[in-house]
């Protein structure tokens, strides 16, 4: 018998609110177990796989979902059994959720125009469960059915409530429920919540329950301050703009963490649902899209000392670790992905980009303001991550920097488009690694001039070595990426292990702009070629051209449009001088942004705008999504002119 195939969930159609590292996934009505996303997690364990509601013993009629904030929503309906003859609603309840850092409050309010009192009970049921993040993502979500103790003497650490008490738990971690006032019983797996109400005349009555989660493995840990964020200045001339700015930043303050090793270094979760934790090159994009609203440079300054202090410092070929080299992804255990062969250590360097990019942030944040003696206390991990640019990014000695997989089952792609099939020829045969992406070498060159900058700013040495470094790698470079096809001269996205430039045309050079390895005249093909209808959807930047074998409007890397990677080309277009580009790609991304609700998820479909009135979604797209929500900033940057107060990469 032929197993049934493992499908990752679906996202598009379900609600979420969010507290990093608390995060509740449910129907529009706020039921839990319709899909397989469904649940209540804390980190990557769900602690909750289903919750019902009923109001007199009937499900409530749902009328409305209202976003309140990103942690919270209200999920309105009728009870309509309960109501007088005649066809105006008179009963109606407000459920309201609210996701805090350590667990999830829930409150049911019955509201009666009645001029009668009314006798009713509502009943919540809750699924306990312990199914962890990965095995869900891998489509194997098969119930955990923990054992519920209703002993209150199990929580004796609970925050002091209204009681009674129940609690499951792992060997790891404990979720335990203040039931407030209801009486508890179990039914067929299930926890079962039961308040007898009277909703009094032209009036109202709450009840509700406390979720507490406490997970004693875990890496990260929710930020209870509230971000703060820069007045923008200048205001936003496109009112889709302002609305994509304030549901992005109220996401962003959703999404601070920090880890629980060192709580003052707060940074992004890459995003919801699967990267609820550090990712290199995720946090430090988000990070340095949002520095001219990062009031006090909170997330830089974190973003930088967390990166700083998890530096590779030895060669571990498990973990991909090396001296000076910026991590990929921090987690509490073991990351294994079954049906791809992925297995990846707790503590992950796999990924080509996060070093030059760190020292990327690092420049920019000074320039930005971070005081030179927060600079100075890196400096050292500035010089170790440029040294592993050179002896070790450059593991051929080539001039330029590649990556491998050595342990067979990490990343087989370790630039941002980290599919399998990310790199690829026009044909659609994969390229074969070591690969040596477009826009690393660009990162490397603005990472060694910035660097410089930095070292002779600072009286350190070595500054005039990496100046001659980066421009030994921008001679190579222009002599090696270069190709030529029916439209004129553009950058292939990688060579491959035989240093043959692969001849795609995808979205990577848009990274290349703004970085100083481009002339004047090779930006100007870049950016011509960034808005050609085979790249331009009309919705954003396809990730590979149109003319592609292998394009296709869903794929993740493929021909999709990812809001972070448009934004970085905007940026690099409005640095470069292209503004009508820039605002023709930003235009893309701000019809989009309308359509869904100002909360631009991970990617969407390449399809064209002269197609589809509207963007269909990538199904499986995370959000709300670090990178995708502060490209609003960048955006917001690239039409008004808000120029970051970077120095210019010297010419060489």
């Amino acid at each position: 018998m032929t197993p049934e195939p493992l499908l990752q969930p679906l996202l598009d159609q379900e609600t979420v609110v969010l507290r990093a590292p608390v995060q509740v996934w449910s129907a529009s009505d706020g039921t839990l177990g319709g899909a397989p996303i469904h649940g209540i997690y804390s980190g990557d364990l769900r602690l909750v796989a289903g919750l019902g509601l009923t109001v007199g013993g009937v499900h409530p009629e749902l009328i409305a979902t209202v976003p309140v904030d990103a942690s919270t929503a209200r999920f309105e309906s009728l009870a309509r059994g309960l109501d007088a003859p005649g066809a105006d609603p008179d009963v109606r309840l407000s459920h309201r959720r609210t996701a805090r850092v350590d667990g999830v409050d829930e409150r049911v309010t019955v509201t009666s125009r009645l001029a009668e009192p009314i006798e009713t009970t509502v009943e919540i049921t809750l699924r306990p469960d312990l199914t962890t993040m990965e095995s869900i993502k891998a489509g194997q979500a098969g119930d955990a059915h923990p054992t519920v103790s209703l002993d209150p003497a199990v929580a004796p650490d609970a925050p002091t409530g209204a009681g009674p008490y129940a609690a499951w738990r792992s060997d790891t971690a404990t979720a335990t429920v203040d039931a407030r006032g209801a009486a508890l019983t179990q039914r067929e797996g299930h926890l079962v919540l039961m308040w007898r109400v009277t909703v009094p005349a032209h009036g109202s009555t709450t009840v509700g329950f406390d979720l507490h989660a406490a997970v004693a493995t875990a890496v990260v840990a929710g930020v209870v301050s509230p971000a703060r964020w820069r007045p923008l200045d200048p205001a936003p001339s496109d009112d889709r703009l302002a609305r994509w700015l304030g549901r992005a930043l109220d996401d962003l303050d959703a999404l601070r963490l920090t880890t629980t090793g060192r709580p003052d270094d707060v940074f992004l979760a890459a995003g919801a649902p699967w990267f609820f934790t550090l990712f290199g090159r995720d946090s430090i994009w988000a990070a340095r899209f949002l520095l001219p609203l990062d009031d006090g440079l909170e997330i830089a300054r974190g973003t930088l000392r967390i990166l700083a202090h998890l530096q590779g410092t030895t060669t571990v070929a498990a973990t991909a670790e090396q001296p000076g080299k910026i991590m990929h992804e921090l987690r509490s255990d073991t990351l294994n992905l079954p049906g791809e062969g992925i297995s990846l250590p707790p503590l992950y360097y796999g990924t080509v980009d996060s070093t030059a990019l760190w020292i990327c942030l690092l420049h920019d944040a000074w320039a930005w303001g971070l005081a030179d003696d927060e600079v100075e206390a890196l400096l050292p991990h500035l010089e170790s991550a440029l040294a592993w640019m050179r002896d070790y990014g450059d593991s051929d000695g080539d001039g330029l920097l590649e990556y491998v997989d050595e342990t067979g089952h990490g990343l087989s792609n370790q630039g941002w488009k980290d599919s399998g099939d990310s790199v690829q020829w026009r044909s659609g045969a994969l390229a074969e690694g070591p690969i040596a992406l477009v826009e690393v070498q660009a990162y490397a060159y603005e990472a060694a001039m910035h660097g410089a900058e930095l070292l002779d700013r600072f009286g350190r040495s070595g500054a005039d070595d990496w100046r001659d470094w980066a421009l030994r790698l921008r001679e190579r470079f222009t002599e090696s990426f270069w190709l030529r096809d029916e439209e004129g001269p553009y950058l292939a996205i990688a060579l491959d292990a035989r240093k043959h430039p692969v001849d795609t045309v995808t979205s990577n050079p848009g990274h290349v702009l703004g970085t100083g390895i481009l002339t004047p005249d090779e930006a100007a093909l870049v950016a011509a070629r960034l808005v050609s209808p085979t790249m331009s959807s009309g919705f954003g930047l396809r990730t590979l051209s149109t003319d592609a074998a292998g394009y296709w409007p869903l794929s993740y890397h493929g021909g999709s449009v990812w809001t972070h990677d448009t934004a970085i080309a905007i940026r690099g277009l409005a640095l470069d001088g292209f503004d009508d580009e820039a605002g023709m790609l930003a235009s893309g991304l701000l019809a989009a942004a309308a359509t869904f609700g100002y909360r631009m998820p991970e990617l969407h479909s390449g399809e064209s705008a002269s197609d589809t009135p509207q963007p269909v979604p990538y199904p499986a797209a995370c959000r709300p999504q670090a990178w995708s929500a502060a490209a609003a900033v960048t955006v917001w940057g690239a039409l008004h002119g808000v120029a970051a107060p970077v120095p210019a990469v010297a010419d060489a």
